[in-house]
């Protein structure tokens, strides 16, 4: 399985393509500290999914858009270069901000956008390559369910003519249901003279990127518009808008997985992310959270309300129900992680079993152990974190604490609610435990005891 919105495209190598992400939207409508384009989306900051698609195009630079003092917006788009755009004066504005680090490219420059993370790699290779077919300007449109806040694309005889702003739109140009999506190919050669020739003489005194398309047609170039599907372009302003793209995302994952040969008992509970890799012949059962950094092997069950993150699972493995697998585990095939089972930067080996009510923290366990019901493996001493190494075929009891550093050798047997505080040789048994002294006949007389000391606390607090 594979991500939907960065798949595999047919890419013409003869003219290379440069693209330029727009970043510097201040994002205000998040109402966050975090700038816009770092919220995660499946696991991801939105950026990461539009630098995945296009990286897709196999373009021959990515150049970021950022505002002023955006360093983490930066340092998401390493290794690409990125440039700041000092005043918020327009797309127009920001593109011309690229222009430096466009130098010397003579191909198509594809103009894409940091908040809008859906577009798939296929939608946009089409833009491109009708770009590379003798067209100075392209641009991605969509019919729209809602046309109102939109820009309209104007098209006559097949030509894009302009894109107006609704807020400029007359009448007649508000009916038109062909929205702009906001991505656009236009020639690297004429791009500069292109946006040299803007003017904010509109309603926001802003440098339309759109308004080239009403340039270039001034000067006798060809431009076109391409219909692309409205989910697609949904852009991402507020936390609703994040709220619906992450469901219109899920949606896409979850088909792939099922395509893929993955069975979802109840697909819309199943949360996947962004990198996912998910073999054929695997069953995942209602309610799993999969978090970033994961794959899974043919043959293994995931049952309900289980959380996996960052974690390796083998082959023919059982998971669940409500297990949770954290970052750095490794699951080897056959193994058995049960109920209420939580494993930490843990190495489970082939066979190994651990079946109910366990923490098995910073741990090697080799192939067919056994780890008994309430069994903790003491990783963290209040200052540093230490491992836990179980053997091959060994078998620890129920309700056992095994304090780490601790090496527990090949077939030993720890006994049921034993203190491991020491290494336990290949084949030992090993007990720790408080001598148990039974009193007979005194059960009468505690429970007299108890019990008068419970009414007397009684007594005391009804005063």
């Amino acid at each position: 399985m594979t991500s939907p919105a960065a798949e595999p495209v047919a890419v013409s190598a003869a003219v290379p393509v440069a693209v330029v992400v727009l970043a510097a939207g201040a994002g205000t409508r998040m109402k966050s500290a975090l700038p816009k384009v770092l919220h995660p989306l499946a696991g991801w900051p939105m950026v990461r999914h539009v630098l995945e698609t296009v990286a897709a195009l196999k373009p021959a630079r990515i150049v970021g858009v950022v505002a002023p003092g955006a360093e983490t917006v930066a340092q998401a788009f390493a290794p690409h270069a990125t440039v700041v755009q000092d005043k918020p004066l327009g797309t127009g504005h920001a593109a011309r901000t690229a222009l430096p680090a466009l130098a010397g490219h003579r191909g198509p420059v594809l103009v894409v956008y940091a908040d809008c993370p859906l577009v798939t790699s296929s939608t946009l290779s089409m833009l491109v390559d009708a770009c590379r077919d003798r067209h100075a300007v392209g641009v991605l449109g969509f019919v729209a369910r809602d046309p109102g806040p939109y820009g309209r694309l104007v098209v006559s005889d097949g030509v894009l003519e302009k894109i107006v702003e609704a807020r400029d739109a007359n009448a007649e140009e508000k009916e038109i249901d062909l929205c702009n999506s906001g991505v656009m190919c236009i020639d690297g050669a004429l791009l500069p003279d292109l946006l040299a020739g803007l003017k904010d003489d509109n309603a926001k005194r802003e440098f339309y990127l759109t308004d080239v398309v009403g340039l270039a047609r001034a000067a006798g170039h060809a431009a076109i518009a391409l219909e692309g599907p409205e989910d697609e372009f949904l852009g991402i302003n507020s936390r609703a808008e994040l709220a619906a793209a992450e469901r219109a995302l899920q949606q896409r994952l979850r088909a792939a997985a099922l395509d893929a040969g993955v069975t979802l008992i109840d697909p819309d509970t199943v949360w996947l992310s962004a990198d996912t890799r998910i073999a054929s012949d695997v069953t995942i059962f209602p309610n799993v959270r999969i978090g970033t950094g994961v794959s899974i092997e043919s043959g293994t069950e995931i049952k309900s309300f289980c959380d996996i993150e960052g974690a390796r699972i083998g082959k023919d493995v059982l998971i669940g129900p409500f297990a949770r697998i954290r970052p750095g585990s490794l699951v080897g095939d056959r193994a058995h992680i049960g109920n209420f089972v939580e494993l930490k930067a843990t190495r489970m080996g082939t066979g190994a079993k651990a079946n109910h009510l366990a923490y098995l923290g910073d741990s090697e366990i080799g192939e067919a152990s056994n780890i008994g019901a309430g069994t903790i493996f003491v990783n963290y001493d209040g200052y540093g974190k230490w491992r836990t190494a179980i053997g091959a075929d060994a078998f620890i009891g129920s309700n056992s604490s095994l304090i780490a550093p601790v090496t527990v050798g090949r077939g030993a047997n720890v006994t049921a609610g034993s203190v491991i505080t020491e290494d336990v040789p290949e084949g030992a048994v090993a007990f720790g435990r408080a001598r148990q002294v039974t009193k007979g006949g005194r059960a009468a007389p505690l429970r007299a005891k108890l019990k008068e000391r419970a009414a007397a606390a009684k007594r005391a607090k009804s005063k």
